[in-house]
């Protein structure tokens, strides 16, 4: 036994193995939140199945063959696309403009940055009501003061043509203050003599932004870019509570309507694991995409 514990010791002390301890609570909590439900959802598409696991009948591709064929299934990730498309080109631009600006350490620039990061660390739901309230033709104090300069009530929520990009505005409201931050970094990374060279040669502000600075910060914000992507095809908070999906289905998303064909009348578990299956491969080829696209522009850049 002895000998046992002293050669588990030593095979253990080596750095190259010992790392992976370390790994070993991060790896576990992957496996049990992550990758286990997901080959379980994987798993449950095949079946037709409802919440309680009663009258289970295996069904094969049926109920993903059942996902093309509801069209109200489709239209759903097309609004998640559209919502993605809306709001991550919105929150890269504004996070980004806002690092820039606020890229100086002066104490107005760090009261700034503390500002724009409290919306961060606020509850999606919360923040969703809050402008639910705000932009309520009714009772909302944004549609009362365009009521006393004159202008029309727009029926931001209601309105089949504005929800979504209401939404997405709201979402980007929300999160911009991680990506300004993440970009914040990268920029005040770069060394001042870069720009003191191109001031001496006589660049403006602006060659300075597109020749230095955006080169320099591209492997930031392709991380920005690919987290905001993965976050916005898996959108559902902000839209069940500011929305519930409406007006007319226009704001119903991808993750809305898993929900809502697993967790309510009639519980179909099966399709809703086929649906969530369908969404993975989707920000799976989105991501991939997305990442290879960005690790050839920074490589490109060096």
């Amino acid at each position: 036994m002895k000998n046992y514990r002293t050669s588990l010791s030593t095979y253990w002390n080596k750095p190259s193995r010992a790392g992976y301890l370390f790994l070993a609570p991060s790896i576990l909590v992957l496996l049990f939140f992550t990758v286990i439900p997901l080959i379980g959802t994987f798993a449950l598409s095949f079946f037709k199945i409802n919440i309680f696991f009663t009258n289970t009948t295996f069904t094969g591709f049926d109920n993903f063959l059942r996902v093309f064929q509801d069209e109200r299934a489709v239209r759903s990730l097309i609004h998640t696309l559209y919502f993605t498309l809306l709001e991550t080109p919105a929150q890269i631009i504004v996070g980004l403009l806002f690092a820039v600006l606020l890229s100086k350490n002066t104490r107005f620039n760090r009261f700034c940055r503390s500002t724009f990061y409290i919306p961060v660390i606020c509850s999606l739901t919360s923040i969703a009501i809050i402008f639910s309230m705000l932009l309520d033709p009714n009772i909302g104090a944004i549609p009362y003061v365009l009521s006393q300069l004159g202008m029309p009530i727009p029926q931001f929520f209601r309105d089949p043509t504005l929800a979504m990009p209401t939404v997405a505005f709201m979402t980007v409201w929300k999160n911009f203050g991680v990506t300004m931050t993440i970009l914040l970094t990268s920029i005040q990374g770069i060394s001042p003599s870069l720009y003191e060279s191109a001031e001496m040669d006589g660049a403006t502000k602006k060659e300075q932004f597109f020749n230095i600075t955006l080169p320099q910060i591209v492997p930031s914000l392709g991380f920005c870019i690919l987290t905001n992507l993965i976050g916005s095809m898996q959108v559902f908070d902000q839209v069940y509570v500011a929305t519930g999906g409406g007006p007319q289905f226009k704001t119903e998303t991808a993750v809305q309507y898993i929900y809502s064909r697993g967790f309510s009348a009639p519980y179909e578990l099966g399709y809703a694991s086929s649906l969530s299956s369908v969404l993975f491969v989707l920000v799976a080829v989105i991501a991939i995409t997305a990442n290879v696209y960005m690790t050839r522009k920074e490589r490109q850049m060096k």
